[in-house]
């Protein structure tokens, strides 16, 4: 068996296929053209009119938006800012996870972020099933147990970004000062309603 490889960027030799007698099998590690050529063709497109290389890695209107993967959502256009402006954090629910807090911490003390809007959408599939349901549906469907995953569905959306708002508020290791508020963006209309609460 003969293998191919190429230095990574942390020094460790990398597979790109190897021959066995079968033929030529690619390893994960090969790009998958196939999957991605769109992707790569718009993006050379994309390349011919690119205007963002002035743009630092902080945000340069001091927000943080921590909204849904859900892809009706265009977070910058909603508020009315552009490429530079804002810190965009997306899950599943625009929960308020671990890792969202560990980010916001980063972002709080070395990006600029001095204000955090928790944003999640009417229409949500989070937000109109239990993590039972959402198991359930994924084994019955693809013969895999999920259960040791927590999905953070809610029955009660306004209850839980109420949560989530005081989750961050709350934050001991958030840095002093920054501004947390919440609203729910409707993806019938482009509204976001402020959570008053």
């Amino acid at each position: 068996m003969r293998r191919s490889s190429v230095q990574s960027g942390w020094g460790a030799p990398v597979l790109l296929h190897r021959n066995t007698e079968e033929g030529v099998h690619m390893s994960q590690d090969q790009f998958p053209h196939e999957s991605f050529d769109d992707l790569l063709a718009a993006n050379s497109e994309y390349q011919k009119t690119f205007k963002y290389s002035e743009l630092t890695g902080s945000a340069a209107k001091g927000l943080a938006i921590v909204t849904c993967m859900d892809s009706r959502i265009n977070p910058l256009s909603v508020v009315g800012m552009r490429s530079g402006d804002a810190k965009i954090l997306r899950n599943a629910g625009a929960r308020v996870t671990e890792d969202v807090l560990r980010t916001l911490v980063l972002a709080t003390y070395l990006l600029n972020v001095n204000r955090i809007l928790v944003m999640p959408h009417t229409d949500c599939a989070m937000a109109r099933g239990d993590e039972a349901a959402i198991h359930k549906l994924i084994d019955d469907k693809y013969g895999v147990n999920t259960s040791s995953l927590e999905f953070r569905t809610t029955n009660d959306q306004v209850g839980a970004l109420a949560s989530d708002i005081n989750r961050v508020r709350s934050y001991p290791l958030l840095r002093d000062g920054v501004v947390v508020a919440g609203a729910i963006y409707d993806v019938k209309t482009g509204k976001i309603t402020p959570y008053e609460g």
